[in-house]
């Protein structure tokens, strides 16, 4: 079953700049997973230190394969410090 999921990252102010080609990166790697149906980043018009990831992935096993490659696990070790919080993931089901 195709798993939809919604990341919210907010980084610390001022950091804007510098996390988003840290994001960009991952999504580039992230895309080329076999198991990757869909990886896309949205920065918020309103707040630039708001990030949001829109990913659709092929199955649980995959995006569980996503959490433990090395360019995902890069992204937590560069942007660990920038980061307001934590990140709140949505793994969701379509409905409609």
């Amino acid at each position: 079953m195709k798993i939809y999921l919604t990341a919210l990252l907010k980084c610390k102010p001022g950091y804007a700049a510098q996390i988003k080609p840290i994001l960009e990166q991952l999504v580039a790697n992230s895309v080329q997973e076999a198991a990757c149906l869909q990886y896309e980043l949205y920065q918020d018009n309103d707040n630039e230190n708001q990030f949001i990831f829109h990913e659709t992935w092929q199955d649980a096993a995959g995006l569980e394969q996503h959490t433990q490659q090395p360019h995902y696990l890069q992204f937590g070790k560069q942007a660990g410090e920038m980061l307001d919080g934590g990140v709140t993931v949505y793994k969701t089901q379509r409905v409609a």
